[in-house]
């Protein structure tokens, strides 16, 4: 709209609506991290057993048993290296939110343009992260998919069902504390560890708390057996109720991730959690976020060398002559490996 500089303006807030980034999965989890200095990394397994340990008489004295072998695995955390381009227009042209008569020098520019950019690319990388451990919870692997890159991470998950049509939590004969108690104690026989959170898709969760035989058993027990209390937490997460007798929290998780690779012309948002799914975790279980090696070239002309990093993230910035451009990179190789494979279960229950 045309206006004439001759009349008072007033520049008001410059309005930012930006989706939230959510990393509960990251955070509850993949907490611990590990940074290396090498292209790959290998984890040792060694599992152990309830094996119980033998009788035998006072005079023949103690018996052998074998020692418990472990297996080694190598992973490859996959690279990724978004960058933003700065040009000429980006900073003789006035930025949103900045004054009409009174603004900014374009080395003023140029920092706030970095510091924008810098931000932007690190919750790209981060909705990244959380994404590839959604993969590894739902699906046991993580499609490594890309330009000049195709292939999978497979982590050999088996703890995994799909219930029958009959059996399915919108069924009026579903038994939705049945399935969870057997889910759970297949993870306690297998993991050796005790499931204490639930995620459940959003449909999911409405099967449960519209199931009459969910709701029957809370009026039988007064709401001791199981207690629905929807909560909004923070990290993108919403906390649902408690099943005590089974030390359970259910909790949904509404985070979703724009799927601009399968259909490019098309670009459609995506659940994190698919729909109709349960996942049994726990938070005594190990899983760990690994970062690899980040090599990068510094120094100019005839000085450069090549520099390798470790760390979760790794910040470049060069330049470009005709035309003029500053291009500002991140760059990170992470991988979340969840080592006890077992430690969980994943039900498609709708």
């Amino acid at each position: 709209m045309p206006f004439s500089i001759y009349d008072p303006r007033t520049m008001g807030e410059v309005i930012r609506r930006n989706p939230p980034v959510h990393t509960f999965l990251k955070s509850t989890f993949f907490k611990k991290v590990k940074t290396f200095e090498t292209a790959s990394v290998d984890v040792d397994f060694k599992k152990g057993n309830r094996k119980l340990a033998p009788f035998v008489s006072r005079r023949i004295g103690g018996k052998v048993v074998p020692n418990t072998g472990y297996s080694t695995k190598t992973y490859t955390p996959p690279y990724v290296a978004p960058e933003k381009v700065t040009t000429i227009d980006d900073l003789l042209k006035r930025t949103a939110g900045e004054s009409l008569v009174d603004g900014l020098s374009p080395a003023d520019r140029a920092v706030r343009k970095m510091a924008e950019d810098f931000h932007d690319l690190d919750e790209m990388i981060t909705r990244r992260e959380e994404w590839m451990i959604a993969q590894a919870i739902f699906t046991g692997k993580i499609p490594v998919v890309g330009d000049g890159v195709n292939e999978e991470i497979d982590f050999n998950f088996t703890n995994k069902e799909t219930l029958t049509s009959t059996k399915k939590w919108n069924a009026k004969d579903a038994d939705i504390i049945g399935d969870l108690k057997r889910w759970r104690k297949e993870v306690q026989i297998k993991g050796f560890v005790n499931c204490n959170i639930c995620i459940v898709a959003d449909n999911v969760a409405d099967a449960i708390i519209n199931n009459d035989k969910f709701k029957s058993a809370l009026d039988i027990r007064r709401y001791d057996l199981a207690v629905i209390k929807p909560r909004e937490l923070p990290n993108g997460a919403t906390y649902i109720g408690s099943i005590p007798l089974i030390g359970l929290d259910i909790y949904t998780y509404n985070e979703w991730y724009l799927d601009d690779w399968s259909t490019p012309a098309n670009p459609t948002n995506q659940p994190l959690v698919p729909d109709g799914t349960v996942a049994l975790m726990s938070t005594a279980a190990e899983y760990e976020m690994y970062y690899g090696a980040i090599t990068l070239m510094q120094g100019i002309d005839e000085n450069a060398k090549f520099v390798t990093t470790a760390g979760a993230r790794v910040p470049d910035t060069y330049t470009k002559r005709n035309p003029a451009r500053r291009f500002l990179q991140i760059n990170a190789a992470p991988l979340p490996v969840p080592q006890e494979v077992d430690s969980w279960f994943v039900a498609k229950v709708l």
